[in-house]
């Protein structure tokens, strides 16, 4: 079998309020880019890539003279091909090449008629349990939606906790002063006691406020603390003064850091992306190093379609270390392009797709309009906030939104 072509759209897709972040917010929709690589034998595979509100089809396109003639199977030797470590200190290709692994693993998989995660050693689980994903969000175009106050943070997780079954609960911090959203995070605790909570601030505070907020929420029934402060230094810091385990998706991202990690330890709990590790495969072998030195892990969000949940429902499904639930800004989309629509939670799970390959089709009216969509609206900057146009933030930060405005 041999690779004929890849073809990637953009797509842009509507979400239920746009969702503030340390760095700026998601602007009420995520843009990603679908990407279909074909074969000699009429199949297609299936691959998704994000790209903080911007599309990728140029980066795509020029690895299409890598691809052509390549044997899926062959991903090992292409990883090589396209991310080859030398070469990527010119062009790092790592999210790029995760997006052609899940078209490759898709096609494999319908050519054998199998799951992906057949194909990477069998499932130990049939659903994927999954953390409510807690934004403060701007008002939608409608007017509603709007999530700044303690009331609203906790009707909200109210909702969805009746509507899909969420019992744990992830807070997306750093956007309000340390103390609001302290005040925020312990109102949670107490309307839901019976359930877990995570706080991530998305890196934005000191190492001493970070140490300050984690001895203040101990006591909390908490499951980790994600990334209060930047670096590898500074989380070894706060894990040596708060006695709460520490979590990251933005200090250990690739196999140089876990080991750096592992030597000395800062980070208890690894949060494993399938575009930003490299692919299912690359987060499989992460777990397994995590597993030997008996590191917690997680499955990360970095704003999916239908098509990556569907590789870290896989993911999810083959590594028997998964201790924690995973993270999903899925909930927050209002529609998909995947054929059937959104998945479906129950009980706070999504089930692992059982058919051939990721177990996914795509909506080819969807995808148009979405893609329609994009062309109209175009891309946004991720580290910007419409609702604040000349702010920008410093690293650790001190420029907090206002929740009273």
């Amino acid at each position: 079998m041999k690779i004929t072509d890849i073809k990637a759209t953009t797509v842009t897709v509507p979400l239920t309020a746009p969702l503030r972040h340390s760095n700026g917010a998601h602007w009420g929709r995520f843009v990603r880019t679908i990407i279909e690589v074909e074969t000699d034998e009429g199949i297609t595979g299936y691959g998704e890539m994000g790209g903080g509100g911007e599309s990728a089809e140029l980066a795509f396109a020029g690895l299409k003279r890598y691809l052509l003639g390549h044997n899926p199977f062959q991903l090992e030797e292409l990883r090589f091909k396209i991310c080859n470590p030398t070469a990527s200190l010119y062009n790092n290709r790592t999210q790029l090449f995760a997006a052609i692994e899940f078209a490759c693993l898709d096609i494999m998989g319908k050519k054998l008629n199998l799951p992906v995660h057949q194909l990477l050693g069998g499932k130990v689980r049939d659903q994927v349990p999954f953390a409510s994903y807690l934004f403060y969000r701007l008002p939608n175009e409608k007017g509603e939606a709007e999530v700044r106050t303690v009331q609203q943070l906790i009707d909200h997780c109210r909702e969805l906790k009746n509507q899909y079954g969420f019992t744990v609960h992830k807070l997306k911090g750093g956007v309000f002063h340390p103390d609001y959203e302290l005040e925020c995070y312990k109102a949670l605790a107490a309307a839901f006691p019976q359930d877990k909570l995570r706080y991530d601030p998305n890196a934005a505070l000191s190492v001493e406020e970070s140490i300050r907020f984690g001895q203040a929420i101990e006591h909390l029934n908490n499951d980790y603390y994600e990334d209060p402060t930047w670096g590898l230094n500074g989380m070894r810091r706060v894990r040596s003064m708060v006695r709460i385990p520490t979590a990251t998706n933005t200090v250990v991202v690739n196999f140089e850091q876990l080991a750096a990690n592992i030597l000395d330890l800062s980070v208890d709990v690894i949060l494993l992306d399938t575009t930003f590790w490299g692919g299912i495969r690359a987060c499989i072998k992460a777990a397994g190093v995590c597993e030997t030195f008996q590191l917690g892990v997680a499955v990360h969000s970095s704003g999916e379609l239908g098509i990556q949940l569907a590789t870290m429902l896989h993911l999810g499904a083959v590594v028997p270390n998964l201790a924690h639930a995973a993270d999903a800004h899925y909930h927050h989309l209002v529609d998909d392009i995947i054929v059937g629509g959104k998945m479906t939670y129950e009980n706070g799970a999504i089930q692992v797709p059982e058919g051939p390959g990721l177990g996914i089709d795509i909506d080819r009216d969807k995808l148009a309009r979405y893609a329609e969509l994009y062309r109209e609206l175009g891309g946004y900057p991720y580290d910007r906030d419409p609702s604040r146009p000349e702010w920008f933030p410093l690293v650790p930060n001190d420029r907090w939104a206002d929740p009273n405005a």
